[in-house]
């Protein structure tokens, strides 16, 4: 097995930066999302990228890894120049975000948890929220743009340097 180098610089002990690639995935009306039970945030799926992959792959790894499925990726919808404030530390995160397909024998339902994974030290569960940005505004997913931009995607990539606090409220 070769040696896995997540993408990832550290400076002093309160300065990261990562890259980290998320995808969408769609169902009846919702979007995957994900959150570390120990957490109050929700994510998109995804995960840090590792040297020598290319996005796209980053993504169907850890689809595999935390789905058990094959993801299909489609288009990039967001390059993202995130920084924020977590645990403690700065981020500066670099985010490609993908339109993806999951198999339809993924589990769905509009309102439970449907499915677990332990991920490292962080136990993982996924749940299928509505695409709608009011849903998603309440669920405190980050980076916040995308809840304003979920009922309507954008048709070519696009470019965001995001700051926490940029919210227009």
């Amino acid at each position: 097995m070769t040696k896995r180098t997540r993408i990832r610089i550290k400076e002093k002990q309160d300065r990261l930066f990562q890259m980290r690639i998320a995808g969408l995935a769609f169902r009846n009306g919702h979007v995957l999302v994900h959150r570390a039970t120990h957490e109050t945030f929700w994510t998109f799926p995804g995960g840090r990228a590792e040297m020598g992959e290319t996005s796209q792959e980053t993504l169907v790894r850890e689809m595999r890894e935390e789905l058990d499925v094959e993801a299909k990726v489609g288009p990039l919808l967001w390059i993202v120049e995130n920084f924020f404030h977590y645990e403690g530390r700065d981020w500066h995160e670099l985010g490609f975000y993908y339109q993806m397909d999951i198999p339809e024998s993924f589990p769905f339902h509009r309102d439970n948890i449907v499915h677990r994974v332990v991920d490292g030290k962080s136990e993982l569960e996924f749940k299928w929220a509505l695409a709608e940005k009011a849903a998603l505004k309440a669920l405190d997913i980050p980076p916040y743009f995308i809840a304003d931009e979920i009922e309507d995607l954008p048709g070519s990539p696009r470019h965001i340097v995001w700051h926490d606090g940029d919210l227009d409220e």
